[in-house]
């Protein structure tokens, strides 16, 4: 499945590259695309997320009357899901999706040869036994990248090759090379650039994020109260909060810390792709919230 999204992004990646001349430029126009073709999704991913926001209230309200009857809260949460025509389940979707996105662009990434030139694996495999045999090092997980890299080699070395001679990438971005792998360059104070951006722009996202909730939270009233001891209710309704704020403060820590982890092992064009889709992601998350916002 995720080879059959690689072979469609690459596509589209190698017409953009084709018209640009760059496969840095070509990254950021092609998350570009990918974002505004994503854009419905993420319409009612945020106002799925409103409307949840919303019923949080009503659930913690049936958590409180029927703590001791978890049979009737089931049902009765289910019977409130349906009222106000909601699923469970309804931010698996973009979860899945956004997962389909990630590996399969890694793939596209990994092997840009494969999935964005087309290049057949026997082919490959001949300029990679050349390049053995002539005393190169050739990386068994990018062995792609490095054809890349001494494209300008095999070329001299087989003038006649006519596939060698379509292969048009240039990863110069910046002066960054965008097949570099961090992992496998760690004196080389460049490969950190992107990472490092990537991860602000994850911090900035997610304190975005906390802060729009916190807003939330801040504007919401009890709707009913169903219950004699109030003290009782407000200590049930604190812990849960408290149980909440803890969870995003862990999350908080884990995301930019696995950032780290894939992005020192990860060619940077992955780490391109994933700044200038973080980027997009917060200026996005800021225009729908507004425009959900105005039409509630």
């Amino acid at each position: 499945m995720f080879q059959f999204f690689a072979n469609i992004f690459g596509y589209l990646l190698n017409i953009i590259n084709d018209f640009v001349g760059n496969y840095g430029l070509a990254i950021i126009l092609f998350t570009v695309i990918i974002k505004l073709i994503m854009l419905p999704l993420s319409i009612k991913q945020q106002k799925t997320m409103k409307k949840s926001a919303k019923l949080q209230e009503k659930m913690k309200i049936l958590q409180f009357k029927y703590k001791n009857d978890p049979e009737k809260l089931n049902r009765e949460m289910m019977d409130l899901y349906k009222k106000e025509n909601m699923s469970p389940f309804s931010g698996c979707l973009s979860a899945i999706v956004q997962f389909i996105l990630l590996i399969s662009i890694f793939y596209m990434v990994r092997f840009p040869l494969t999935y964005m030139e087309k290049i057949d694996n026997t082919q490959l495999q001949s300029y990679i036994q050349q390049m053995k045999d002539d005393g190169m090092v050739v990386s068994q997980a990018y062995s792609e990248i490095d054809i890349v890299r001494e494209i300008d080699y095999l070329k001299e070395k087989f003038p006649e090759d006519e596939v060698l001679s379509k292969i048009n990438l240039n990863m110069q971005f910046l002066g960054l090379d965008l097949g570099k792998i961090p992992q496998q360059n760690l004196g080389d104070w460049t490969v950190y650039i992107i990472p490092i951006l990537y991860i602000i722009s994850t911090f900035v996202s997610m304190r975005i994020t906390t802060s729009m909730q916190s807003k939330k939270k801040s504007d919401k009233k009890d709707i009913i109260d169903i219950t004699e001891n109030k003290e009782n209710k407000e200590n049930e309704r604190n812990e849960m909060e408290d149980a909440m704020a803890q969870s995003n403060k862990m999350m908080s820590w884990m995301m930019p810390i696995m950032s780290v982890s894939i992005s020192l092992v990860a060619p940077l064009g992955l780490a391109l792709y994933w700044l200038v889709n973080n980027i997009l992601m917060i200026v996005e998350r800021l225009v729908l919230d507004k425009i959900i916002k105005d039409e509630d």
